[in-house]
């Protein structure tokens, strides 16, 4: 019997955009005269995977530049979570068992939401009184709903610039309202849209989420603790809801991080407090 192993283990941009095999042929002149840099069905091959990542990596450079974007927070936690005025319209609407207990998660959760919209604002405020593009924090997230929204939106209700950087899925990601133009990114690989959270990062804001944010969360972690990153800080906001999913105590018991390690996360429970954790790390005004 023949091993059935995969040619690859990942959804290849043919995949994605539903490029059939004829389509990639360019079998007639037509095909194969259009200039290389205008040719999709080129472009999607597998072998120019290494030049997408290229592009991925290189617009939001360049047009980040010309935004005068130096610095950025950047924040993740949950998509799930909403507004807590929109989670009391859900629980006045409430009349079965499901959409009841769905208006109770809302309720409980919704504080989040609103504590990173206030952290938005505040960011934003501080940039008001900076008059050189250099001394400003900005806010970027990944772009979509929940937490992220809501920090896009503190800073944009702010007018302050606010930067997204989503990414393709399966039931794809849509950007949130609160983008400022020309600042809304897409992404196909996950790795290149790490890169951007951390390349400019100057901290990370994390509020409670699900593997999205622990995927992002110990990506930074690991590049602290390896040293391929100037150390930050790291602000993981509800500390209940942090150590309940997260033995950290239990790591170190069990002797695989060093305290040294812990010494990298700073826990709050408010908007406020974030900030202040920023704001000294950096000594701003």
């Amino acid at each position: 019997m023949s091993p059935r192993l995969p040619v690859n283990n990942s959804q290849t941009i043919t995949d994605f955009l539903n490029l059939q095999k004829s389509q990639l042929a360019e079998d007639s002149s037509k095909d194969s005269y259009q200039f290389a840099f205008d040719d999709q069905a080129f472009l999607a091959r597998r072998e120019t995977l290494g030049l997408r990542f290229q592009l991925e990596l290189l617009k939001p450079e360049i047009l980040l530049h010309e935004h005068g974007i130096e610095h950025t927070i950047t924040v993740f936690g949950s998509t799930r979570f909403i507004s807590c005025e929109k989670a009391r319209d859900l629980e006045k609407q409430a009349n079965t068992p499901e959409t009841i207990a769905e208006a109770k998660r809302a309720l409980l959760h919704c504080k989040y939401y609103d504590s990173a919209r206030e952290f938005g604002s505040i960011v934003a405020s501080y940039n008001a009184t900076q008059s050189e593009d250099r001394n400003k924090l900005h806010i970027a997230t990944g772009g979509g709903p929940g937490i992220m929204e809501a920090a896009n939106r503190g800073a944009f209700e702010a007018g302050d610039k606010s930067i997204g950087f989503n990414i393709s899925l399966p039931r794809e990601q849509h950007p949130n309202s609160y983008l400022t133009p020309g600042l809304s990114f897409r992404f196909h690989y996950f790795a290149i849209r790490k890169m951007h959270f951390m390349l400019r990062a100057r901290a990370i804001v994390a509020y409670p989420g699900g593997f999205g944010s622990f995927d992002e969360l110990f990506e930074v972690l690991t590049l602290m603790q390896t040293k391929k990153v100037e150390r930050f800080p790291i602000i993981l906001v509800g500390k209940t809801f942090w150590q309940e999913v997260i033995n950290f105590k239990q790591m170190l018991d069990h002797g695989v991080i060093d305290q040294a390690d812990m010494e990298l996360i700073h826990f709050v429970e408010t908007a406020d407090e974030a900030w202040a954790v920023i704001r000294n790390w950096y000594q701003l005004a």
